[in-house]
C-alpha cells in the first residue's frame, strides 16, 4: 500500500485523485490533504478518508475548519503546513494538483526531501524548469508527470534511449474556439470559454485551453522535464484527444499513447507507478472511433500559443514573466475586467518590457514573477 498526501486536494485533479483512491482502497492510503481556502470541501474529504494531517493556506479558513472538526486529523495553517505535509516521512508519493505558480516552493521542498512526486502542475516547471531539473537529477523516478499529454510523452519514452528521439508531438484538442471566427472570439465570454469540448477542468486551465496558452505552457514543461530542444517538439492538434501525445524516433517509427478523455486516467497510473491496477473507467469503442484529424496550430489566430515559443526559445526568465502575466490576465477575464483578446496582448507587452535574466538562481525567479505580476495589472489598470 502507498501512502499519498494531495496538495489541492479540493480542486479538479485533487478530486479525481480521491476517486482513485475510493476504487482502490487497498492500495492507497491518503496521509495528508491541502487545500488554499475551501474547507468545505476539505471538511468531507477528510470525514472519509481520514489522514492523519491536513493543511489550509488560508489562515482564517484553517481556524474556521478546526472549529467544526472533532476528528483526530492535525490541522496546519499556512504555507508551514504545506512543508510539514512534503516533508512527512510516512508518505511515499506526493500528488501535487496546486494550480499556478503557488506550486513552486512546495515541490522544490519535495525534492529536497527526496519525495516522489506524481506533478499535476505545469506552472511550477515553466517558472523554473532547468532548476527543478537539477534537483530532481533522475527526473523518470523523482517526477512523475500528471497532465494527460506528458504523461502520454512520458509512458512512450520510458526505457527507450533519448538518443534515438527524433521528435515529439504533443497534441492538444484546439479547445472551444478551433474554428471560431475573429468576431466570435472578440466577443468571446467567460461562460463560452469555460465551455471546453472535451475536458472537465478548472477555470484556469479551461482559460489557457481556449488562449491555447496550455499548449504553450505544456511545450515548456515537455522540454524541461524531459530535456530536449523546443525543435525537437511539434504541436499537433488533435480535435479528438484520443492520442495524448506521441514520439517519433530516428528510425522513422512512432510511438503513440491514446486513452478516453477521463483525468482519472493518468491520474491512476502516477499513483500506481511501476505498476499497472485495472481500471474501471471507460475506454475507448474503436468500433465507434471512425476517423482521427490532425491540424497545424493557428498562430495568429491564438498568439498566446506563439508568445509561448519565444519565450521557449529566450528562456532565462522570460517563461517565468509569460506564466506570471498569463496568470494576473486569467484572473481579470474571470472577473469580467479584460476581454478574451486583450490577454495576449498584456501578456506581450509584460514581456517585451521585461529585461531577460539568461542564467536565473531562485531569487531573480521570484523577483520576476513578482515583477510580471506588476507590470500586467499596471497595464490592465
Amino acid at each position: 500500500m502507498k501512502n499519498i498526501t494531495i496538495l489541492g486536494s479540493t480542486g479538479s485533479i485533487g478530486q479525481n485523485a480521491l476517486e482513485v483512491v475510493r476504487h482502490f482502497p487497498s492500495e492507497f492510503h491518503v496521509v495528508g490533504l491541502s487545500t488554499n481556502s475551501n474547507v468545505d470541501i476539505l471538511e468531507r474529504q477528510i470525514k472519509e478518508f481520514k489522514p492523519l494531517f491536513a493543511a489550509v493556506i488560508d489562515l482564517k479558513a484553517a481556524k474556521k475548519l478546526e472549529s467544526r472538526l472533532s476528528c483526530k486529523t492535525k490541522i496546519f495553517a499556512g504555507n508551514e503546513g504545506l512543508n510539514f505535509l512534503v516533508s512527512e516521512k510516512k508518505v511515499d508519493r506526493i500528488l501535487l494538483a496546486i494550480s499556478g505558480s503557488a506550486a513552486l516552493m512546495p515541490l522544490l521542498k519535495a525534492l529536497d526531501c527526496d519525495k516522489q512526486v506524481a506533478l499535476a502542475n505545469k506552472e511550477a516547471l515553466v517558472m523554473a524548469g532547468p532548476l527543478i531539473a537539477q534537483r530532481a537529477k533522475n527526473r523518470f523516478k523523482r517526477i512523475i508527470p500528471v497532465d494527460s499529454e506528458t504523461c502520454a510523452i512520458w509512458q512512450c519514452l520510458e526505457g527507450k534511449n533519448k538518443d534515438d528521439l527524433k521528435n515529439i508531438y504533443l497534441t492538444g484538442s484546439g479547445g472551444p474556439f478551433r474554428n471560431a471566427s475573429k468576431r466570435q472570439l472578440k466577443d468571446a465570454s467567460v461562460s463560452k470559454v469555460l465551455k471546453h469540448p472535451k475536458w472537465k477542468m478548472g477555470k484556469k486551465i479551461t482559460v489557457d485551453s481556449a488562449t491555447l496558452m496550455n499548449k504553450g505552457l505544456e511545450l515548456l514543461e515537455v522540454m524541461f522535464l524531459f530535456g530536449v530542444s523546443l525543435e525537437k517538439i511539434k504541436i499537433l492538434i488533435h480535435p479528438e484527444s484520443v492520442i495524448h501525445s506521441m514520439v517519433e524516433f530516428i528510425d522513422g517509427t512512432y510511438l503513440a499513447q491514446l486513452s478516453a478523455t477521463d483525468m482519472r486516467l493518468p491520474i491512476q497510473y502516477a499513483l500506481s507507478y511501476p505498476e499497472k491496477l485495472p481500471s474501471s473507467f471507460l475506454g475507448i469503442d474503436f468500433y465507434k472511433l471512425k476517423e482521427l484529424h490532425f491540424e497545424r496550430p493557428d498562430f495568429k489566430k491564438f498568439p498566446c500559443l506563439e508568445l509561448a515559443v519565444q519565450a521557449a526559445s529566450s528562456l532565462g526568465t522570460m517563461p517565468c514573466v509569460l506564466n506570471a502575466a498569463n496568470e494576473v490576465c486569467v484572473a481579470a477575464f474571470l472577473k469580467n475586467r479584460l476581454e478574451f483578446l486583450a490577454i495576449a496582448k498584456v501578456i506581450r507587452m509584460t514581456l517585451d518590457a521585461h529585461r531577460n535574466i539568461t542564467k536565473p538562481d531562485l531569487g531573480d525567479i521570484l523577483e520576476a514573477d513578482i515583477w510580471a505580476r506588476e507590470k500586467a495589472r499596471r497595464i490592465i489598470g
